[in-house]
């Protein structure tokens, strides 16, 4: 199922819509490089520097609850290549069967050091790992589980063409997604009606308009935002009772 699901994907990519974008891209093969070699030495610094972190948070999981310390996800990645993202696991094993949507953090499947390692963002920490391994980008579109990509419009695969980002402008912008969510009476028709659409919409945006310098825009805003109040936490109450 898997193998014709992406197999599927695949021949999307080849759709006339994508035109543009790999016209765009084909002209910042300079960019494209110096975004590399950025991914190559700024992983590397966020695998060694914090290692002695990596050990505590992994300790910490296996005496928290049972199972593994990494969750791996499957994803559609670049060119709709099969992507195993991986994470610190913040739920209990098995609760991923239960639905892939989280609906806010006070969402029972998630234990109680899973909270921690979310609110400070370090469960992706592992995720230095594969764009060390080129399989991801510090910046870029993130990618999405191939339940939601079966809902994207032909021009939204052009999000496919590049690797996918541990950080992007919808990264952004919805990183409080899950609290979102939670004001929503059915969270599963509020993502795929309303919240996809307005993502691919900046994703598409982030491809149609990549340069290096851009993404170094991005990634200081990531920084940035850290400090301020998430501009999506303002539309919940759009959401509420939906």
């Amino acid at each position: 199922m898997s193998l014709k699901l992406f197999g599927r994907f695949q021949e999307n990519m080849h759709d006339e819509a994508l035109g543009s974008y790999r016209a765009h891209l084909a002209k910042r093969r300079v960019g494209l490089a110096a975004k590399r070699c950025f991914d190559i030495v700024v992983s590397l610094l966020c695998i060694i520097v914090p290692l002695p972190l990596y050990i505590i948070a992994a300790a910490a999981i296996k005496l928290d609850s049972r199972g593994a310390v990494f969750y791996r996800q499957l994803r559609v990645g670049c060119n709709c290549d099969e992507l195993n993202v991986l994470k610190f696991r913040t739920m209990r094993t098995g609760a991923d069967k239960e639905g892939e949507i989280t609906v806010g953090s006070t969402d029972g499947r998630i234990t109680p050091v899973g909270r921690v390692l979310r609110a400070a963002n370090f469960d992706e920490f592992p995720q230095f790992l594969q764009v060390l391994a080129g399989k991801m980008s510090l910046i870029g579109v993130r990618p999405e589980v191939p339940h939601y990509v079966q809902h994207y419009a032909k021009e939204d695969y052009s999000t496919l063409l590049m690797r996918p980002g541990m950080t992007s402008p919808v990264a952004i912008k919805y990183r409080h997604e899950s609290e979102m969510l939670a004001c929503s009476a059915d969270p599963e028709r509020t993502y795929i009606e309303e919240i996809l659409p307005a993502k691919m919409a900046l994703n598409r945006a982030y491809v149609a308009e990549f340069s290096f310098f851009n993404d170094m825009r991005i990634l200081g805003r990531t920084f940035k935002c850290l400090f301020e109040k998430d501009e999506a936490v303002g539309e919940k109450q759009k959401i509420t009772e939906r």
